[in-house]
């Protein structure tokens, strides 16, 4: 299928601040989160900068995108509805966690808030991924890796962003002799963000190593292969039309060979390079940091366009 930069930009910036949001909550409902108020209030406000861009770029996808309103009705149904509610849900309660940050540590109910925060980021990057893997038309995404995959890739871009903007607390502290407990808890934070990291591989590369830009042919498309042999007599229509031209786009496998390579690299053998060096030199964390965010974003990106690009609905098996 054509891959959409729209929506390939709204999966990647959404996907990292829903896990951004996930792993603050988390870590404040635990009382792992850093004392200083500023460690937990630019996490947030961080998540919705990327969350809210990547909604405006799913927005520019719509043909009438003065009508997306409309689609937030079908949550009975549609996932992708679902997908909407749950994102503006997430909205007013960081602005009154943010808010009340100051008092993260004092009560309850601030925790709880933080609590249903990762709940509700969780809860729409689950309806996010099953949008596709519930399309039976595109076998590639109709697997069942899709949606764990998601969820984990979220979880690393989230959690390599939290450490590009909490980083400078935890790298004080692992340099600081003063500080040996909190230096534990940030080698911690690193070795469980790289154990992420090599479960989303490893899922990643479980999903590739099937025939993604196969799929059905005319006879089991029409549902007349019991009968014999189905071929086509002429093509449907002469002109191209929206079908070829969004279902019709074809990858050569030499280039998608190519980009599995480039994402491979990018989003996962770079940031495990930057986890193992800011292990080894605390001081370099925040580079670390920053190379390691830097390279996971670009590989998201280029893993997206493959994931679209790859994909072969079940329609083109009409057109021989």
């Amino acid at each position: 299928m054509r891959p959409a930069f729209s929506i390939i930009f709204f999966t990647t910036l959404s996907g990292a601040g829903y896990g951004l949001w996930f792993l603050v909550g988390a870590a404040v409902l635990v009382g792992a989160a850093p004392p200083d108020r500023m460690a937990v209030l630019v996490p947030l406000v961080a998540g919705f900068v990327l969350t809210s861009a990547g909604l405006l770029a799913s927005v520019a996808h719509l043909g009438k995108p003065l009508r997306a309103w409309r689609a937030l009705s079908q949550w009975r149904s549609s996932w992708l509805s679902r997908e909407g509610v749950l994102s503006l849900a997430c909205v007013p309660l960081c602005a009154l966690l943010a808010w009340r940050v100051e008092s993260v540590h004092s009560g309850l109910r601030i925790r709880l808030g933080f609590a249903l925060l990762a709940v509700l980021a969780a809860a729409t990057v689950f309806c996010t991924a099953r949008i596709y893997a519930s399309l039976k038309t595109v076998r590639a995404w109709n697997d069942a890796r899709v949606t764990p995959l998601y969820g984990l890739l979220a979880l690393q871009t989230g959690g390599l962003w939290f450490w590009l903007l909490v980083g400078p607390y935890a790298a004080v502290a692992a340099v600081e002799p003063a500080e040996p407990a909190a230096a534990g808890t940030a080698a911690i934070w690193l070795l469980g963000l790289a154990a992420v990291v090599v479960a989303a591989s490893s899922l990643q590369h479980a999903y590739w190593r099937q025939r993604l830009d196969d799929g059905p042919d005319a006879a089991a498309a029409t549902g007349l292969g019991r009968a014999g042999g189905v071929h086509s007599v002429e093509a449907p229509h002469t002109e191209e039309n929206y079908l070829t031209r969004e279902m019709g786009f074809v990858l050569a496998r030499r280039h998608g060979a190519r980009l599995r390579t480039i994402t491979t690299h990018l989003l996962f053998l770079v940031p495990l390079a930057a986890i193992g060096l800011a292990l080894l030199l605390p001081a370099w964390m925040p580079a670390c940091a920053l190379v390691a965010t830097a390279s996971a974003m670009l590989g998201v990106f280029v893993q997206r366009w493959l994931f679209f690009a790859q994909a072969r609905h079940a329609v083109q098996a009409y057109y021989g």
